[in-house]
């Protein structure tokens, strides 16, 4: 699975930013998509989880009810709406495949390196 994304950029605390991802090779209803981010000196963190199979989404608790993960399986595109963004979500945003993906989020595992990956795009908060 070959993944790019972009969207990322500079934005103040509180302000919206909606990341796309496209994909070749993903078979959507068959596997598992999300998006990981890696700050300054911190380990991976798989922070949503979107598993193709069952619609099933799921999100760490430090961006449940800000941040949402949606498909467009027609475009072969994950997207990420960020809203209320944090300094603390200060990041290279990556989007990723692996059927592990949801099972890792749930279990809080640090430093997972899922199947296939995105290049990255950087979030920046700041004011």
């Amino acid at each position: 699975v070959q993944l790019v994304e972009s969207g990322g950029g500079l934005v103040q605390p509180g302000e919206s930013l909606k990341l796309s991802c496209t994909l070749s090779g993903f078979n959507f209803g068959e596997d598992t998509v999300g998006w990981f981010r890696q700050g300054p000196e911190k380990e991976r963190e798989v922070f949503s989880c979107l598993d193709s199979r069952n619609g099933r989404r799921d999100y760490v608790d430090s961006v449940e009810g800000r941040f949402t993960i949606s498909s467009e399986s027609a475009k072969n595109t994950v997207y990420l709406q960020m809203n209320d963004l944090k300094p603390e979500d200060t990041a290279v945003y990556f989007c990723a495949a692996d059927p592990f993906l949801c099972d890792v989020l749930r279990r809080g595992t640090q430093g997972f390196r899922p199947r296939d990956f995105g290049q990255g795009t950087q979030v920046t908060v700041s004011s």
